[in-house]
C-alpha cells in the first residue's frame, strides 16, 4: 500500500498534534521511537512521521505507565493488551515470559550490599554472583563474574556521574544495569534511561530486585558488546603512558640521525592516539550509551597506544636510541 493510500484508508496524526493529544513533548516521542521502537509511525513521501489512532492510543497508555513510574525501557515493547492490563495494575513480571535460568546479578554500593548481605533468599530465577562495597573491587572482580545485571547503588544521581555510570556497565561485563538512586533531576534521568540502564528510586527491597532483575533477563539483549566484538579486555586498569610528550619530542629529534624513519612514524602515532585518549575521556556525554561507547574508545585507545609505545621501545633498542641522548641531542638542537 503506497504512503498516499495510507493516508487515504485510514486517519493520521502529525508529531505535534501526538504531543497535543498524549501529553508527551516531541523530542520524547522521537526517542521513544528510535531508542525503544514504542511505535512504527508511517512516513509521508516528504518524510514526515504520520501516526495512526492505534499509535496515539498505545502512547497515551506508555504515558500513563511511565507517569505512574515504570520505566519506559520496561514497557515500550509490551503489546496494547498488556499495557493495557498493566494500567489496570497488573505486575510487570506477570506480563513476560519468565527466563530460562536464574538472573546473575552483582552489586555495587555500600548500603545496598549490606542490606542484601543478610536477606536475599534461594530464588530459582535469581542468583546473586558478587557484593562490592567499593568500585576498585567491583572492576577487579565483576568482568570474570558472567553477571547479567549489574546493580549500581547512588544516593545522588548528577550529569557528570552518567559517564561513570556508562563505564561500569560497559567494564562490569553485564548486558544490563539497574540504578538505584535516591534523588536525581528528571533531566538527568532521561539521560541515564535507555535499553540497557534501568534507574529505579530506592530504597529497593529484595524481592522487587529479584523481579527486576528476572524481568530483565526475560526481554532480549540490547547490548552492542563492544568490548566482546572487539577482542578487548577492559577488566582491570588502562595502561599507564609510557612515554610523555618531552619524551616523544627527544625520540622525534634523534630520529634523524638514524638509519630510518620509522622512531618518527611511531612517535606521530603514539602522539595521535594520546590526543585522542584524552579527548574521548572528556568529550562531553549525551546519555548513558553514549558515555559507554566513549568509555570504549578511551580503552581501546589506550591499549593501541600501549603497543605502540612497545614497538617504539623495541625500535629504540634496535638501533641504540637512548632516551638520554635523545634528550640531550634535542637540548643541543634547540641551543
Amino acid at each position: 500500500m503506497s504512503m498516499t493510500n495510507v493516508e487515504e484508508s485510514q486517519q493520521t496524526y502529525r508529531i505535534g498534534a501526538v504531543s497535543r493529544l498524549t501529553g508527551v513533548a516531541p523530542d520524547t516521542l522521537r526517542v521513544w521511537e528510535r531508542r525503544y521502537g514504542a511505535v512504527v509511525p508511517f512516513r509521508s513521501d516528504a518524510g514526515t512521521r504520520l501516526y495512526s489512532r492505534e499509535d496515539v492510543g498505545r502512547l497515551a497508555l506508555i504515558k500513563r505507565l511511565v507517569d505512574q513510574g515504570d520505566a519506559i525501557s520496561m514497557v515500550a515493547n509490551l503489546g496494547t493488551e498488556q499495557l493495557q492490563e498493566r494500567a489496570k495494575g497488573a505486575p510487570l513480571e506477570e506480563l513476560d515470559v519468565v527466563p530460562g535460568r536464574p538472573c546473575r546479578v552483582a552489586v555495587l554500593g555500600s548500603a545496598l550490599t549490606q542490606r542484601l548481605a543478610g536477606e536475599i533468599e534461594d530464588d530459582e530465577g535469581f542468583e546473586l554472583v558478587g557484593l562490592f562495597g567499593d568500585k576498585e573491587g567491583f572492576l577487579a572482580q565483576a568482568p570474570g563474574l558472567d553477571a547479567d545485571v549489574a546493580v549500581l547503588e547512588y544516593a545522588t544521581v548528577q550529569p557528570e556521574q552518567i559517564r561513570e555510570i556508562g563505564s561500569l556497565l560497559l567494564r562490569s561485563g553485564a548486558e544490563r544495569a539497574i540504578v538505584v538512586y535516591g534523588f536525581a533531576a528528571r533531566t538527568t534521568l532521561d539521560r541515564l534511561e535507555s535499553p540497557r540502564v534501568i534507574p529505579v528510586r530506592g530504597p529497593i527491597d529484595p524481592t522487587q530486585l529479584c523481579r527486576w532483575c528476572r524481568l530483565l533477563l526475560a526481554r532480549p539483549a540490547q547490548s552492542d558488546a563492544l568490548a566482546a566484538d572487539a577482542g578487548i579486555d577492559l577488566s582491570g586498569p588502562l595502561p599507564a603512558r609510557r612515554f610523555d610528550d618531552a619524551a616523544l619530542a627527544s625520540i622525534a629529534a634523534a630520529s634523524v640521525t638514524v638509519r630510518c624513519e620509522c622512531p618518527h612514524h611511531l612517535v606521530d602515532l603514539i602522539a595521535n592516539l594520546s590526543a585522542f585518549e584524552a579527548y574521548s575521556e572528556e568529550c562531553e556525554v549525551l546519555d548513558v550509551d553514549d558515555a559507554a561507547l566513549h568509555a570504549f574508545l578511551h580503552a581501546a585507545t589506550a591499549r593501541a597506544r600501549s603497543m605502540l609505545e612497545t614497538a617504539l621501545a623495541k625500535v629504540m633498542e634496535e638501533d641504540d636510541i637512548m632516551l638520554e641522548d635523545a634528550a640531550r641531542k634535542t637540548g643541543l638542537a634547540e641551543g
